[in-house]
């Protein structure tokens, strides 16, 4: 959501986050992998092309790469792995966890959090809504 506003270097270095998020409890189910499929498509093929879809073995680094970059940014790549946390309606503690410290480092508030999450909710609600309203 919203990746597309995200430069070259930023789109890798959130791929590098995403991937980290999804393989923290293992391997990517098919409904993690759908959603970074789509993640993909948002930011377009030449970064789909580019990514080396490995594990980054700097993590904290990435992280320190996006404490140098803007609000808009972090509330973008926030939004984004808040996103794959809920996806598979599974909780898992150390995403979570990873969450909140990403929260944490990136100075994000407990208000914008709760803003950012309502986002994600009321997308879900609007697909199941036009999911019903097409099988009536």
């Amino acid at each position: 959501m919203l990746l597309n506003l995200l430069n070259r270097k930023e789109k890798l270095k959130f791929l590098d986050l995403a991937v980290y998020m999804i393989d923290i409890d293992g391997e990517p189910n098919a409904v993690e992998a759908k959603l970074l499929d789509m993640m993909f498509a948002e930011m377009g093929q030449d970064i789909t092309d580019e990514y080396t879809f490995e594990r980054s073995l700097d993590i904290k680094g990435t992280i320190q790469f996006f404490l140098d970059t803007n609000r808009v940014v972090k509330n973008i790549v926030f939004l984004n792995l808040a996103k794959i946390t809920l996806v598979d309606d599974l909780y898992n503690t150390s995403e979570h966890l990873f969450l909140e410290e990403i929260q944490r480092q990136f100075e994000i508030t407990a208000e914008k959090r709760r803003q950012l999450m309502g986002i994600i909710y009321e997308e879900r609600d609007i697909k199941e809504k036009a999911r019903r309203a097409i099988e009536e």
